[in-house]
């Protein structure tokens, strides 16, 4: 990013989830951690280019403990020789704030980018954070550039959308993109050339060279150029893999979020406000997004130790698939009888085929996981019953990997705090403590404390005149992406033309969803609707159970759930086909 072309701002988000659980950990180890030590080595190779290029950084990588990382990064440019200022913000770290229960590792709530804008006021060339919304890194800077006040609600919507789009890089920019290989046969034609006779076939054994996964091979880094009244372009730059299309920059605005109003700190951000305008060649234009007084709480995301885990996984080939699973999940109920661990799930993945000609072909996967407080609940008492069986179950018994000694799991919750009790406090270049006040929240809605208004209910389109149709996968006209929100999972589905916007928007209702995806049959499914995006949103609750580190699914991020939906067969109309 810094060698490839013109740059005022570098970007970096370290902070998942499952990220500050990691963190916790190892600030209870050493409490002069708890910062992303990949950061610190990252920077050694490129803190002397930016600083020669007048490039400045901002990152959350500070996480637990953003003074020391701020404290780390002046050893390092002394080190180097790189003459940078370096700022910092805190006040998200709410661990010691209040009696947050038991076990309780972490507590951050999400700030937003009001403490960047001050510490690059102030002139700070780099500038580490905490747990801030993902956006903030780039409605801060932004805001500092322009002079955007808190009541320039529009402008930083349109950076919040902005900040959206950038926040997971290469996702922009192609990367898990659901029409990659249409989306790369169209920007990357040279790849699609023949082998000229002067080129050796493969060899034995070797695949030959995927064009599509060639182009897709280096995706470049998202580039957000950001103007004064707040819309933005979205780009890359020139030479980098990848492409920026409407496309790319649709399905990375639908990752991760829930309905048409996304609540931050700063703003709220009206998504079925957004518009996207081809703006030339790897060029996209955001425009049209309207903001809202932010919610009067925060988010706080709260990390805790949940228990115990462990999983067996045995390896089923050939016939009578489901006898075999019946007997050996018999004999491990036998086992585990005794002392059975407090959460015993099974799941049977069908993933043999008839008459196949490699033995893997011919195989299902029956798994075991457990969970417990008590470690020994899972440990020897699972894996001693599963090896145990390896000469008295079904025919052909083996497992994918011995059984281990089971391992701690983690668990996220969210939590609301006030707002004005969140003392946010950008800590200057020179040292100087500065508290950040609180944005001018939403008025209270009476009966609702202090959440916004719903929005009113979008407008269908007209729906498709009846004619044939053709049995087959839904991914052939609509794209998906899916993500993790907690214990929770968004689906974003997206239509490509107008007129299979018409067909989607009728038939992938709430109910439909629930049927093409029968494991959230029992689970609350809601629908939002983006006409000026042509897609649905669908927000799954605790189908990720206590979250991602708590692995509660085969899929433990929900990242594939909406290439699952994509899958899945339906009646599609000719026409669209």
């Amino acid at each position: 990013m810094l060698t490839g072309g013109p740059l005022d701002v570098l970007t970096g988000d370290y902070l998942a989830e499952l990220t500050l659980l990691i963190l916790g950990r190892d600030r209870l180890k050493d409490p002069a951690r708890g910062y992303a030590k990949t950061f610190l080595r990252q920077l050694e190779e490129c803190l002397g280019l930016a600083a020669d290029r007048g490039v400045k950084i901002v990152t959350n990588a500070g996480g637990l403990n953003p003074a020391g990382l701020a404290r780390e990064i002046r050893t390092l440019a002394r080190r180097v020789g790189a003459d940078v200022r370096v700022a910092h913000v805190e006040g998200d770290d709410l661990l010691r704030e209040r009696d947050w229960g038991p076990d309780v590792l972490t507590a951050n709530a999400y700030l937003g980018g009001a403490g960047i804008a001050a510490c690059l006021r102030a002139g700070a060339d780099i500038v580490v954070t905490g747990r801030v919304t993902d956006a903030a890194l780039v409605t801060g800077p932004a805001a500092a550039h322009f002079g955007w006040l808190a009541e320039d609600l529009d402008r930083l919507a349109g950076a919040v959308v902005a900040g959206h789009v950038l926040e997971c890089g290469t996702q922009a920019t192609g990367g898990n993109y659901a029409f990659f290989t249409e989306h790369f046969t169209e920007h990357f034609p040279e790849h699609l050339t023949e082998r000229s006779p002067g080129h050796s076939a493969p060899h034995p054994g070797e695949q030959a060279a995927d064009p599509c996964a060639a182009a897709l091979r280096r995706p470049g880094f998202p580039i957000a150029e950001i103007h004064p009244d707040g819309t933005a372009v979205i780009t890359k730059h020139p030479g980098t893999g990848g492409a920026v299309t409407i496309g790319t920059v649709t399905a990375q605005l639908l990752y991760e979020t829930g309905g048409p109003r996304y609540l931050g700190p700063d703003v709220t951000a009206r998504l079925d406000t957004v518009r996207l305008t081809d703006d030339g060649s790897d060029r996209v234009r955001i425009s049209g997004v309207r903001g809202e007084p932010p919610p009067a709480t925060l988010k706080a995301g709260l990390t805790r130790i949940g228990g115990w885990r462990n999983e067996v996984v045995f390896v089923l080939t050939g016939l009578d698939i489901e006898a075999k699973a019946r007997l050996v999940r018999a004999q491990m109920e036998d086992a585990l009888a005794a002392r059975r661990p407090a959460e015993v799930r099974w799941t049977l993945a069908r993933t043999d085929h008839a008459d196949a000609e490699v033995q893997e072909e011919a195989s299902a996967f029956l798994h075991l996981v457990v969970r417990d407080p008590d470690p020994e609940a899972v440990g020897r008492v699972l894996s001693g019953a599963a090896v145990e069986l390896a000469l008295s179950s079904y025919p052909g018994f083996h497992l994918t990997a011995p059984p281990g000694p089971g391992s701690p799991y983690g668990v996220f919750e969210a939590a609301s705090v006030d707002a004005y009790a969140v003392r946010h406090t950008a800590v200057l270049p020179d040292g100087t403590r500065l508290r950040v006040p609180a944005a001018p929240a939403a008025p209270v809605v009476p009966g609702e404390g202090a959440q916004a208004l719903p929005p009113e209910p979008a407008a269908l389109p007209a729906p498709l005149p009846p004619g044939p149709v053709r049995r087959a996968p839904l991914g052939l006209v609509a794209g998906a992406r899916s993500g993790d929100k907690g214990g929770s999972a968004n689906v974003g589905v997206w239509a490509r033309t107008d007129l299979a916007w018409r067909w989607l928007a009728h038939e992938l209702t709430g109910s439909r969803f629930r049927q093409l995806l029968p494991e959230l049959a029992r689970l609350p499914v809601e629908r939002h609707v983006y006409p000026g995006l042509r897609a649905l949103n669908f927000t799954v609750d605790g189908i990720l159970g206590a979250g991602v580190a708590s692995q509660a699914r085969f899929d433990p991020q929900a990242k594939a759930l909406g290439e699952w939906l994509r899958a899945r067969h339906v009646d599609i109309p000719e026409v669209l086909l």
